[in-house]
């Protein structure tokens, strides 16, 4: 059953040379094997070291090399004489990077906290740019820091992953508020910008910042400049242990515009505790001198990384401290319109002598529209009419002409019109007519819809800025185009092609609602010789049943108008001031006299100024300061020592000078000395002129005055 394997053969035993022979072999093999890896590790080295030598070169000049960006300062924002509405101020500041933090973000933080004694306000607000910042994003942290704690953060870096201390210059707006509408503010980039400009790394550079709104944002690319560069030795760690080269940062260029600093300040300070604008132009060459919006935000806050206490305070405010109210307001223009109707009215055929009886008001249909004044006017022609602001009149006469004339007539005169100007959004307004009603509503022009338009009610709307170049335009009798960006020439602007005798019809009666019998006699110049036409307009918010217009709710009070220019009989300024809920024109024109009266006369100006200053609580930038530290401590939030003040506002106080670029610049050393007898004190409770270094240049030539202001007359009544 089972077969016997056969035994196998036995090998002989190995002999030394066999064994030698294995050997060999094997030594073959392995030695070859060696010799491949040899040579691939050779090859390999040859590679590094020649084909690649500069690569890997780089690679370790970076590890020993640190390479930075020099952020470039940005280009100053001047004035008409130069004086700075915006430059940069060198500092010390520490910024961090989030994404670079890692673990130890929280114990940076608190390392940050103690060593610059962050209040637990800043600490809050650090921590929620923090979280809103994408991971590249810059966050700052503090800046303007004097020296010892700049240097006591410094020697820690080591210890601070993701923090940066550097000096470098912070974005200043001396006159803060004054200019915030204006000129915008800047900020670091987001994610947007970035990826919108290519990841460029200048972006998410520490202490690099972008345009974000207003002038700022739209003149970007000239005022950014061209980032330098930093060579640095540094250890494995981190610390810098020699400074190799350095290559220059190249400033962005300048931009000088058509404004005046020191009337900017005034006007926007004249404001007050108000809600409005006022917009100030050269009739000759349409520069634009002043463009205030009341109230406002301070620029430096914005651009310092504002909080959100104070965001929240501006946020919530029904005054609107955001919205540019010079640019993007619209307002019922209420009588303003009436010299511009008065011009349609001429134009097509009525004569200015023949009049109307004023009872009261006009029956229009089976309505009856009331005319301002409820006693009457009793005969009006077309000179009252405007001076004496008679609804009745223009009642009349409007359904006579129509409303088309009109309405080409103020659309000459600049009403829904955008400008050539370079801000982000212009409000052109409405001029309605029988056309534009059909095609907005679907419906028919009726005759109250006229009545309603001809005292700028209903549906008419305009801007102050548009209100300014209207009466820039009936001042002249030509095209005035405004302009924001300053020019050595002086354009030439075509006639409108209005009879020299109707100008001078509707010019003299602007000029009696000042001087004459109008309803502006408060608002005549405190300059000899220096005669001011205006018009005043009164706009009403609701119907009567739910406020009189004049007191009350805030929000339902009337809005206040008044348009003018000076002099008179030759024209060189127009203004426009619109005060929001002021309840009608009286508070208005006030406002427009002291304004003009700061061309002529600063230190008359001045003086009045101060008075109501010291009745409000102090400027605008100081009455902005205490509603951020009531704000703050309503919320629980603790504010350091000088809190909500612009730091060049602080150290220019601390100096004794005036803030570069505001209205005290420009009065005289006799004003202050004269202050200073009187009660001692001046404003800031020291000599505001001490070391100044601001521009004292007068404004563009005008009629000075010969001798001493005389007295303002007695109020007029308004419309």
């Amino acid at each position: 059953m089972f077969r016997r394997r056969k035994p196998r053969a036995s090998s002989p035993p190995p002999t030394g040379v066999s064994l030698q022979n294995a050997f060999d072999r094997r030594a073959v093999i392995l030695g070859s094997m060696q010799a491949g890896v040899g040579l691939l590790l050779v090859g390999r080295m040859a590679y590094l070291g020649v084909a690649e030598n500069e690569r890997w070169e780089v690679l370790s000049e970076s590890n020993r090399v640190n390479l930075a960006l020099i952020p470039p300062r940005r280009g100053a924002i001047v004035d008409r004489y130069g004086t700075p509405l915006a430059a940069n101020r060198a500092d010390f500041r520490v910024d961090l990077i989030p994404e670079r933090m890692g673990d130890a973000r929280e114990r940076s933080l608190e390392m940050l906290a103690k060593v610059l004694k962050l209040s637990d306000t800043e600490m809050t607000d650090l921590r929620d740019r923090i979280e809103q910042s994408t991971g590249f994003q810059t966050v700052e942290v503090a800046s303007n820091l004097d020296y010892d704690r700049f240097a006591a953060i410094s020697v820690r870096l080591p210890d601070m992953p993701g923090v940066v201390a550097q000096r470098g210059y912070t974005r200043n707006y001396p006159t803060g508020p004054a200019v915030g509408h204006l000129l915008g503010y800047v900020g670091t980039a987001d994610r947007e910008e970035y990826e919108a400009e290519g990841k460029d790394p200048l972006l998410v550079t520490p202490g690099f910042k972008i345009g974000k709104d207003g002038l700022e944002q739209q003149f970007e690319q000239r005022l950014r400049g061209e980032p330098g560069a930093r060579r640095t030795e540094v250890t494995a760690s981190g610390r810098i242990v020699r400074e190799l080269e350095t290559r220059e940062d190249t400033p962005g260029a300048p931009l000088r515009l058509t404004i005046d600093a020191a009337l900017q300040d005034y006007a926007a300070r004249r404001l007050g505790p108000e809600s409005g604008a006022v917009v100030v132009m050269d009739t000759v060459t349409g520069d634009l001198l002043a463009m205030a919006s009341m109230p406002s935000f301070d620029p430096n806050s914005f651009s310092d990384g504002i909080g959100r206490v104070e965001y929240s305070m501006l946020n919530e405010n029904e005054r609107k401290p955001l919205l540019d109210k010079t640019l993007r307001s619209l307002y019922p223009p209420g009588s303003t319109v009436k010299p511009g109707v008065a011009m349609a009215l001429m134009k097509a055929g009525i004569d200015p002598d023949e009049s109307v009886y004023c009872g009261g008001g006009l029956q229009v249909g089976n309505r009856y529209f009331r005319c301002w004044k409820r006693g009457g006017h009793g005969q009006v022609d077309m000179a009252k009419g405007i001076y004496q602001s008679c609804d009745t009149y223009f009642y009349y006469f409007a359904q006579r002409s129509g409303m088309e004339p009109i309405t080409a007539m103020l659309k000459r005169l600049g009403m829904g019109q955008e400008y050539p100007l370079p801000f982000i959004d212009q409000f052109y307004g409405t001029v309605p007519g029988p056309e534009w009603l059909k095609e907005k509503y679907g419906r028919e022009w009726q005759a109250y819809d006229t009545v309603n338009s001809t005292i700028g009610q209903g549906y008419m709307l305009i801007s102050p800025l548009q209100q300014c170049v209207m009466a820039a335009r009936i001042a002249m009798g030509r095209e005035v185009m405004p302009r924001i960006v300053q020019s050595d020439d002086v354009p030439e602007f075509q006639s409108l092609g209005f009879p020299q005798e109707n100008i001078d019809y509707v010019r003299q009666a602007m000029s009696d609602v000042v001087n004459g019998p109008g309803t502006a006699g408060r608002a005549k110049l405190p300059i000899e010789d220096v005669l001011l036409a205006g018009k005043t307009g009164t706009a009403q918010v609701v119907g009567l049943n739910y406020s009189d217009g004049k007191s009350g709710t805030w929000k339902y009070r009337d809005h206040g108008h008044f348009m003018c220019f000076a002099p008179f009989d030759n024209p060189r300024y127009a203004c426009a001031v619109t005060i929001q809920h002021g309840g009608g024109s009286g508070a208005a024109y006030p406002v427009a006299r002291d304004v003009l009266t700061f061309l002529y006369d600063p230190d008359k100006a001045l003086e009045m100024l101060h008075a109501l200053e010291r009745q409000w609580g102090g400027t605008a930038q100081q009455r902005l300061s205490a509603q951020y530290r009531a704000a703050a401590a309503a919320a629980g939030e603790t504010l350091p020592p000088g809190g909500g003040s612009a730091p060049g506002t602080v150290a220019a106080a601390r100096r004794g000078e005036p803030i570069q670029g505001s209205a005290e610049t420009r009065a005289s050393e006799s004003y202050f000395n004269a202050s200073a007898q009187d009660d001692g004190s001046t404003t800031g409770g020291a000599n505001p002129r001490g070391g100044a270094t601001s521009s004292t240049a007068t404004p563009a030539p005008t009629p000075a005055p010969t001798s001493s202001p005389t007295a303002a007359p007695t109020a007029g009544t308004t419309d």
